[in-house]
């Protein structure tokens, strides 16, 4: 079956040998990886090469929250490594998110390639209503994420990172091009595991999900390649 590049595939390992072996195995079927902390932060930018070097396109989850001035420098070395696409957190607000899409912007152009698409993170998919509770917040999860998504629009972000239940509304919100990227995605029968706020592949997609990642329902799966395979008929009917 034909990769889907709404489909990004969690490469939660961290050494070369599994990444490699995983990507090997899935061949065609994948087309779009996401790289993360366990990953990055054991094999840095060896993973990115490797990647992209095998044609695929790549997702880096590193969540960066800090001042506006380190968000911004950490964010040019990031375009360096040609990601198609890595993240920030809201939370850092409005001069962290626009001085890391100035920065993303102008380190594109002076190296004369395609801008990485930036996005933000906004309320982590572990977290539930009594552990949310628990940190004071002021508004409803679901509320905090539109707010949040709101807030990374106006600042110069492509999109979101947001979990399945609250894509409909960032989608009402923020409009049909923005990027909607919703992990917690668990396809019919898979175990939950430590996400909190999910949905499956299609129920994610027709809620306004631009991109879904997933992760352990496939690299722990017996056959990964059938994993992603079920995954893409369910994305594919979503809209039948």
């Amino acid at each position: 079956m034909k990769a889907d590049k709404r489909l990004i595939v969690a490469l939660d390992v961290h050494a070369m040998p599994e990444m490699r072996g995983l990507v090997a195995r899935l061949g065609d079927s994948a087309g779009y990886y996401k790289v993360g902390m366990e990953l990055f932060y054991s094999v840095g930018a060896e993973a990115i090469r490797y990647l992209r070097q095998a044609g695929k396109d790549v997702f880096l989850d590193l969540k960066l929250h800090d001042i506006p001035n380190t968000v911004a420098h950490s964010a040019r070395v990031l375009t360096r490594l040609g990601v198609t696409m890595f993240n920030v957190h809201a939370a850092g607000g409005t001069k962290m998110m626009k001085a890391a899409a100035e920065a993303v912007a102008e380190e594109a152009a002076a190296l004369h390639i395609e801008k990485p698409r930036l996005i933000a993170v906004t309320v982590l998919t572990s977290l539930g209503g009594s552990e949310w509770e628990s940190l004071n917040h002021r508004l409803p999860i679901a509320e905090q994420v539109v707010s949040l998504a709101k807030l990374a629009k106006a600042s110069g972000l492509d999109g979101v990172v947001a979990s399945p239940q609250e894509a409909a509304a960032v989608r009402a919100a923020c409009g049909p091009d923005f990027l909607i990227v919703t992990p917690g995605v668990r396809p019919r029968g898979a175990e939950q595991g430590d996400q909190s706020r999910t949905a499956t592949p299609g129920g994610a997609l027709k809620d306004g999900a631009s991109h879904l990642v997933v992760g352990r329902p496939i690299t722990k799966a017996d056959n990964p390649v059938a994993a992603v395979e079920m995954i893409l008929r369910e994305m594919e009917v979503a809209f039948s």
